[in-house]
């Protein structure tokens, strides 16, 4: 599932990232890495963009780039 699938509240493991290098290391440099658990705490109008916490960091992340976010959602 990726990243775009998920809502508010919902917690997810990361599976892997389909970007390139670039983007890869950009979000490595925030924490968003494979393994790393992440959960969605906003999703602004028409789901443009999505804020994530991982770990103590918050992220702003665009509708594209979130489709590029291999997930798996875990239960809670």
């Amino acid at each position: 599932m990726k990243l775009s699938e998920l809502t508010k509240g919902n917690k997810a493991e990361i599976i892997k990232i389909n970007a390139d290098k670039a983007l890869r290391d950009r979000f490595s440099s925030f924490g968003v890495m494979r393994g790393e658990e992440l959960l969605v705490k906003g999703c602004s109008l028409a789901k443009q963009t999505m804020e994530i916490e991982v770990g103590s960091t918050l992220i702003a992340v665009r509708a594209d780039e979130a489709e590029k976010i291999e997930v798996e959602r875990i239960n809670t």
